[in-house]
């Protein structure tokens, strides 16, 4: 019997060890902005995607995967792991003089992965709030930033007005320069990302957050890229599947730069979009309903994939359905990382690795997408006693997905062509005129929303707004202040940065 107790003593140990000396993997987490949901490879677009293509081929694809419809809320729900109603964030984005940005209460993902040990580093867009030097990148958790602050800028110039304020936007760490005007940002985050890639010493493990500006308008880049799309006869279009070519070669550079550094084998890299394209743009949400901005799956229903060596054998190549939010990255890559989530807010976001990495059922049966309350009210309530309608909100509940108040454009954007013969990508259904302010799908039979089963269904609508009306009594009052007008650019030396 003692001889027993010390062979399972020794290999509790031994197991204990090997444990222990597991190496965290780096983490390479890639936001592409404004992104079509057809307008990747794999989803039968006529732009050409063959590096992301491949990662997300012999990865994980994840089709039941959700983002927020605009910029700022999606970028914070990833940044915090916490949905809008809870952070004050719930209407709109954070414009370039607005003194607010994501509560310094909320610790971010890179917080929580600097805490485990991890060198972190955020390069591209920013556009979390920066009116203080306390919520720049470099206050929320990252050693270091290369990039810009607002929502927006010029590719080139890296210059951008709002509210009649126009200065340049572009930091290294916290400070701002005009040292990169002239030169394509795609290049820039990319080759910022490969040098700090090359100049990664093994003592840590790696968090590179990189958020590309493209394919955000203004829509232009380099002709180059531009020629191979000759036959698509839409300018618009045309310049937006250039974009889309390059942000896909910067992507195969960087991931070529961490297997010739040898780091690629411990890497575990997502991507994702931050919202749905925008079709008035160039994007392409075929065959979902809507566009970015809106409270259809066109809007929110993400191009999102995860690859890694480090995934099981037995879901390498793989699609995953099971329902995915973009808050579950904060507690899924915190606790793979070996992190711990105290001192959090309490999170909104599930870990979802055995989901992905086994094919386990999603821990997440709901989502809620938003609600709303500064947006202008629709129609008149539907229901007494419940959430009123006329609000702006969405809800999905297993299979069944709610929406109230003014949901925007509902259109549904045909397919580019494959071919020479043109069409216009403006090319759209008309957008409802009337006050309808409710409608329920069943997303799992039908993603593109054709058939509202509103009247149908009026039990299960009484019980997603009660849902609805849960959710709000959990809402925090919403942030939206007036523009400051010290935060102009031309009280900081012509540039854009924190002014309070």
């Amino acid at each position: 019997m003692l001889m027993k107790n010390v062979v399972i003593l020794s290999a509790l140990i031994v197991l204990s060890v090997s444990i222990c000396e597991a190496k965290q993997p780096h983490i390479l987490l890639v936001i592409a902005d404004d992104y079509g949901f057809h307008d990747i490879g794999y989803h039968g677009s006529e732009i050409r995607t063959p590096n992301l293509d491949n990662l997300a081929y012999s990865g994980v694809r994840l089709e039941n995967y959700y983002v927020q419809p605009i910029c700022s809320p999606t970028r914070t729900q990833l940044l915090s792991g916490r949905y809008q109603i809870h952070t004050g964030l719930q209407h709109g984005i954070i414009w370039a003089a607005q003194p607010y940005g994501l509560p310094l209460d909320s610790p971010t993902i890179a917080d929580k992965l600097r805490e485990a040990g991890y060198a972190t580093h955020a390069v591209g867009k920013w556009h979390a709030g920066f009116y203080t030097h306390a919520h720049m990148p470099t206050r929320r958790g990252f050693d270091t930033f290369f990039g810009y602050l607002t929502g927006s800028e010029g590719y080139y110039n890296h210059y951008r007005c709002h509210a009649k304020m126009c200065g340049t936007d572009f930091m290294e760490n916290t400070t701002p320069t005009n040292n990169y005007n002239g030169s394509y940002s795609t290049h820039l985050f990319a080759n910022r990302v490969i040098d700090i890639i090359n100049n990664h010493t093994d003592d840590k493990p790696l968090f590179l957050y990189v958020s590309f500006q493209a394919v955000h308008t203004p829509v232009e880049v380099p002709q180059s890229y531009e020629e191979p799309y000759w036959y698509i006869k839409d300018k618009l279009r045309r310049t937006y599947a250039g974009m889309v070519s390059c942000m896909d070669e910067a992507v195969g550079n960087i991931t070529m730069a961490m297997k010739q550094r040898r780091l690629w084998d411990n890497t575990l890299m997502i991507f994702t979009t931050d919202n749905g394209g925008s079709v008035t743009e160039g994007g392409n949400n075929f065959p979902l309903r809507g566009s970015k901005g809106s409270m259809w799956e066109g809007g929110m229903h993400a191009v999102g994939f995860i690859h890694s060596k480090l995934l099981s054998d037995n879901v390498i190549g793989s699609v995953s359905t099971g329902l995915i939010h973009v808050t579950d990255w904060f507690p899924t890559l915190v606790k793979l990382a070996g992190g711990n989530l105290q001192g959090t807010k309490p999170l909104d976001g599930f870990d979802q690795w055995s989901s992905i990495n086994n094919g386990d059922k999603s821990p997440r049966t709901e989502l809620l997408h938003n609600i709303d309350p500064h947006y202008a009210k629709h129609g008149r309530p539907a229901l007494n006693g419940t959430f009123s309608t006329s609000i702006r909100a969405a809800l999905r509940m297993g299979d069944w997905k709610i929406i109230t108040g003014d949901p925007g454009d509902g259109s549904w954007t045909p397919r580019p062509p494959c071919s020479k013969t043109p069409i216009s990508i403006k090319e759209r259904h008309p957008r409802h005129t009337h006050l309808k302010n409710l409608w329920l799908f069943n997303i799992t039979q039908d993603p593109n929303e054709n058939n509202d089963l509103s009247e149908q269904e009026p039990a299960i609508v009484k019980t997603m707004l009660d849902r609805l009306q849960y959710y709000d009594s959990t809402a925090v009052p919403c942030l939206y202040p007036e523009n400051d007008p010290l935060a102009d650019p031309a009280r900081h030396g012509g540039f854009w940065g924190p002014w309070q």
